[in-house]
């Protein structure tokens, strides 16, 4: 009797260390989730970025700096420097600096919580944990969520985002469209959880417009080539170009399309300047939009980017936010003529 006794209790034990060695469940992994949100004072993280939106894939180095709760600044470095571009949130509003040219806005904007952000961790872990309908797998090293998204080009509706199973920190985003092609993947090649911040210097908006200009030539000292208008790959269903001419303006060549059909809008192309003095434009209704290869800045009826030393405006009253989105993000890619 002492034997069995001895053998049922033995074989109680083993199977309750089995069963905590087991699997966590998807609902254990969102508790740690939720736990490390609360918990998280800041982050750096490093990844490289590549986009498949155009005829071939752009690479984009990504740096963020995070300090809880509303300090950031995210850099995007492409080789060709006037893309080069540094997002900055501290106390006196959100930036978009293009130190090359020597640009800077300035917005009051509740960025980056007005949408979904595929560089930032706490936006990628609040897109898991908001998701009623997301998947879930594990492999042996990591745990993969897919989930629905909400960023600025709703053609980009699906994620899938790959964590370590150690340390729940960020591995691969891939975000999808609705065929599930990989239009946007970003690879972390770097993870600091909760290090120092010197708050005054490190998210100071002339701080780091001086550094990255120690580390740029202005792209526009070198010899500028003849300007080409670029035509946007996308338009609206019933529209088409009415318009395209090129005047003279006091920057150099000015070239303006005029879209007309169903709705209405002009696209205007210049020659990249670099401006002298820095000092923020101050766009009181607008906020910052990721354009994949640039980040842009809407108004209500417009959209300003710059691109391979081309600034562009779109302007309408009759376009969606969304539509002036697509446009501008269909000029990576295209042709010039």
């Amino acid at each position: 009797m002492k034997k069995v006794s001895w053998f049922v209790i033995m074989s109680l034990l083993i199977a309750v260390i089995l069963v905590g060695c087991g699997e966590k469940s998807q609902q254990d992994i969102i508790t740690d989730l939720e736990n490390k949100m609360s918990d998280m004072a800041g982050y750096k993280s490093q990844a490289t970025m590549t986009l498949q939106t155009g005829k071939e894939p752009q690479t984009y180095e990504v740096e963020v700096w995070h300090q809880a709760e509303s300090y950031y600044r995210v850099a995007l470095n492409n080789d060709n420097k006037d893309q080069s571009q540094i997002i900055l949130r501290n106390d006196e509003g959100v930036f978009v600096l293009t130190p090359a040219l020597n640009k800077s806005f300035r917005f009051q904007s509740d960025w980056p919580k007005n949408s979904s952000q595929v560089y930032l961790y706490e936006s990628l872990v609040h897109d898991i944990l908001l998701d009623p309908e997301r998947t879930f797998t594990a492999t042996e090293d990591h745990y993969i969520f897919t989930t629905n998204t909400n960023y600025q080009n709703k053609n980009l509706n699906t994620q899938e985002v790959t964590l370590n199973k150690k340390d729940l920190s960020p591995v691969q985003v891939k975000i999808m469209n609705t065929d599930l092609e990989v239009l946007v993947q970003l690879d972390f090649t770097g993870f600091e959880l909760d290090p120092s911040f010197n708050i005054e210097e490190d998210f100071d908006m002339k701080r780091n417009m001086t550094a990255a200009q120690m580390n740029d030539v202005p792209a526009m000292s070198e010899e500028v080539e003849p300007m080409m208008a670029y035509f946007p790959l996308y338009t609206p269903e019933g529209v088409s170009v009415e318009t395209s001419e090129k005047v003279q303006s006091e920057n150099g060549e000015r070239y303006i399309i005029k879209y007309s059909g169903e709705k209405s809008y002009t696209l205007i192309q210049e020659q990249t300047q670099v401006v002298p003095a820095m000092v923020p434009m101050n766009v009181t209704t607008g906020i910052p939009v990721d354009l994949g290869y640039t980040v842009g800045v809407m108004t209500e009826e417009s959209l300003m980017w710059s691109y391979n030393g081309v600034d562009f405006v779109l302007a309408s009253t009759e376009l969606e936010q969304q539509e002036m989105i697509e446009i501008a993000q269909s000029v990576y890619g295209s042709e010039e003529k």
